[in-house]
């Protein structure tokens, strides 16, 4: 019941936030967005119609359409998602305030704002429902991140909005949207870089201590071969946040100045505790 009560509140935020961003940064500077909300602006320019009826309305359609691909959880965090996001389009939309004439600066916070909201409502198993849930198939399906396939979503929509709000708007738009996807991604994938380390040494033995007993950070041992010398060689292979490579490289400094090291990011990790760090 405490995990459930955490989640609801934070999509409640999220969806604050995320209509905050609409009605506040969006709406007022003529810009739009992707997705099923950049047809719902889109719909308010022209018609002027209700945001908040009008996302509640499309997005419902499409998460009866694909509610199949997704868990109970999931359905229902997505529901919750979207009436708390259409009772916020409603509430909000006279705080919109014009940011004097810095059209890019109000298409800055848009991104944040939104990309904000959506991380928040993702993070904890929700979608605002429509593009996010074509967003969510992609992921499944495809293997992209969240954040990736909304983007190309978005641009798809943005580019159709053209006709409507003109091609230096849509182009600020874009700017909102980009900034918007790289934050769902760093809320939903996390804030610490994970980078994958493989290290060989002839001194991996004390490199492998030190890992384990300093960094507190587990390690696996590979069996390499030279392509040369066809001689075996081990090879240490471990996972670390990007705010650890320094203490890394001074434990490499230290141990062995000449090893040869590689370190590549890592997208994503499966693996209950990684975080957790356990020096002895």
């Amino acid at each position: 019941m405490q995990r459930k009560l955490i989640d609801y509140s934070a999509l409640f935020i999220g969806s604050l936030f995320f209509a905050l961003g609409i009605n506040y940064f969006a709406i007022p500077n003529m810009l739009s967005e992707g997705g099923v909300i950049g047809i719902t602006i889109i719909t308010y320019y022209l018609f002027e119609w209700s945001p908040g009826l009008v996302n509640f309305i499309i997005n419902l359609a499409l998460i009866v359409i694909g509610y199949k691909f997704f868990n109970k959880k999931t359905i229902i965090y997505t529901l919750i998602t979207i009436v708390f996001t259409s009772i916020f389009l409603e509430l909000t939309k006279t705080w919109g305030e014009q940011l004097g004439n810095d059209t890019l600066l109000a298409a800055l916070f848009a991104g944040v704002f939104v990309g904000t909201g959506l991380g928040i409502i993702f993070r904890v198993g929700g979608t605002s429902g429509g593009a996010t849930t074509l967003a969510r198939l992609m992921q499944q399906f495809l293997g992209w991140s969240v954040g990736k396939s909304m983007l190309v979503i978005d641009i798809t929509v943005i580019s159709l909005s053209v006709f409507v709000i003109g091609k230096e708007k849509a182009m600020y738009t874009l700017v909102a949207v980009f900034i918007g996807a790289k934050i769902i991604d760093k809320i939903v994938d996390g804030a610490d870089d994970r980078k994958a380390v493989m290290i060989i040494s002839k001194h991996q033995e004390n490199i492998r201590q030190e890992l384990l007993n300093t960094m507190g950070r587990g390690v696996t041992i590979l069996e390499g071969r030279g392509g040369y010398t066809l001689e075996t060689q081990p090879i240490l292979y471990v996972i670390i946040n990007q705010t650890e490579v320094v203490q890394l490289r001074r434990i490499l400094e230290r141990v062995d100045e000449d090893a040869y090291v590689t370190i590549n990011n890592v997208q994503e990790i499966f693996k209950r505790g990684f975080k957790e760090r356990r020096p002895k």
